[in-house]
């Protein structure tokens, strides 16, 4: 009897372990925006039930996803950091990049705006926040290099500040919006992730409309030259991002807002 019970559970097991050995799926290192947005929780049941295969998702910051698709850590890559996506190409590390959608950027704060920064004008926004609370990602993610290139045009050296009125996180956008929320500050974040952002506390958006605040995200195969990488079901997902997901992007809506769009729109 025992012996029995021990087959069938080494059986079970094996069969377990086959099962997932024949389970078709990649591994998708993105931002933190598509997963908290809820983006990627509709889009990916799409592609399964379109191709059969799993997308195991590996949500990080841009510098963090690109570190990961750097290593041969994942098979795909959707970022939003335009010129680091270009340097990871150039380097080697990935191939046939694409630029999928896009959404923008926006700032928050205290709804009395006490820098006064409200309005259209990323770059005066930016001049008036000098001073007052701000909190940064400061982790190297698309945001985060955002945020200090609009910080350089302003010609505002906020690194100057770090640890006085400029703060920094270290963690993802809902960690920095929380912070923000609990110190009156502002910051920067994505549309979406704010659309989806609950403990809000008295932070309002403030500054938007800006074309310097647009947003795009970009997605690449890793590089299969360098990397063990499953090629074939990686361009099937972007194949059908391009394809097919374009619509399912486009209809997608938080409380009922758009909050990413097709390259040939605009918000």
């Amino acid at each position: 009897m025992r012996l029995a019970m021990f087959v069938f559970v080494v059986l079970l097991a094996w069969r377990s372990e086959a099962a997932a050995a024949a389970e078709r799926f990649i591994v998708l290192a993105s931002t933190t925006s598509t997963e908290n947005s809820g983006l990627l929780a509709d889009l990916l049941p799409r592609f399964r039930a379109a191709s059969g295969i799993a997308v195991r998702v590996v949500a990080v910051g841009t510098g963090a996803a690109l570190r990961l698709g750097g290593r041969g850590d994942a098979d795909v890559v959707l970022v939003h950091s335009r010129q680091a996506e270009l340097d990871f190409v150039a380097a080697g590390h990935g191939v046939e990049r694409r630029e999928v959608m896009f959404n923008d950027f926006v700032i928050v704060g205290p709804a009395d705006d006490p820098a006064q920064a409200g309005g259209d004008d990323v770059l005066r926004a930016l001049r008036r926040i000098r001073g007052h609370p701000f909190v940064s990602r400061g982790d190297d993610s698309g945001t985060h290099r955002k945020e200090l290139m609009l910080w350089r045009v302003a010609e505002i050296d906020a690194a100057a500040a770090s640890g006085n009125w400029y703060l920094e996180s270290g963690a993802g956008m809902g960690a920095t919006l929380n912070l923000a929320a609990a110190k009156g500050a502002y910051a920067l974040t994505d549309r979406a992730t704010w659309l989806a952002f609950g403990n809000r506390r008295g932070l309002e958006l403030l500054v938007a409309g800006d074309d310097r605040l647009r947003n795009v995200y970009g997605v690449m195969l890793v590089n299969p030259a360098r990397h063990p990488v499953k090629a074939a079901a990686g361009r099937s997902f972007i194949s059908w991002l391009m394809n097919e997901g374009q619509a399912a992007i486009g209809a997608f809506r938080i409380k009922g807002q758009q909050a990413f769009w097709l390259l040939g729109g605009k918000p």
